[in-house]
């Protein structure tokens, strides 16, 4: 899930900036960019990136809202939900983004992006983030550092997490990969480039549907208790 769900974010993070000049997931940048604009008083560029952060909040905020209702009503769909709903989002930016210009298609991508943040945040407990890559590379750091560590004896050992860092590892490489295949589907597609990021989104989907359980058991079953 975190592979498919990287690659899928990476080719809209790539493919985004080539299409409408701005990276759809990344936000620390658009804020950055909004401070900027708005010390240079460009008023009307600051408002354009705080409306882009307020989508992708809103993406985020949906997917909660979509998790907590499927865990109560419709448990076996509740991870499925966000999934087939990005996928929407994807296909109407793709066959529509032409046609209603660069400014909607960005909201749009920022929606979708953090819809699956949010969506992939919940179903992990928080372990694993797909649509940015700092969090990513800084934990893979950590385990790095874990894994090269001498140990003395008679001292408690530092052991790295080798599943994790094989996890990390995936989930960056998932990134890169769909940011080449991102870039070089705009180049030769547009918008059109964005319609085949709808087929593993929904595979995805469906997947988890026909489990017994969600991909993460555990931390799903500790949310749901919670009702985080």
């Amino acid at each position: 899930m975190g592979a498919v769900l990287a690659f899928v974010a990476g080719a809209v993070n790539a493919g985004g900036f080539l299409l409408v000049g701005h990276y759809t997931s990344h936000m620390s940048g658009i804020l950055s960019a909004v401070a900027e604009t708005a010390a240079l008083g460009a008023a009307g560029l600051a408002a354009g990136g705080a409306v882009a952060v307020l989508c992708f909040l809103l993406g985020a905020a949906l997917s909660a809202i979509l998790i907590n209702w499927g865990r109560r009503h419709a448990p076996r769909q509740a991870a499925a939900l966000p999934l087939f709903l990005e996928a929407a989002l994807l296909l109407l930016v793709g066959a529509l983004g032409g046609w209603m210009g660069t400014a909607p298609a960005m909201l749009g991508l920022c929606f979708a992006m953090g819809l699956q943040n949010a969506t992939v945040t919940k179903l992990s407990g928080a372990r694993i983030r797909t649509t940015h890559m700092t969090g990513v590379v800084t934990d893979l750091g950590i385990e790095l550092g874990k894994l090269g560590y001498r140990n003395r004896p008679g001292t408690p050992p530092v052991r790295a997490d080798r599943a994790r860092m094989r996890l990390l590892a995936t989930i960056l490489a998932g990134f890169v990969a769909g940011g080449v295949a991102g870039a070089l589907g705009f180049l030769r597609l547009g918008f059109l480039s964005l319609l085949p990021l709808c087929l593993p989104l929904v595979l995805l989907g469906v997947a988890m549907i026909r489990a017994e359980a969600g991909p993460f058991p555990a931390a799903a079953a500790g949310q749901a208790a919670g009702g985080r």
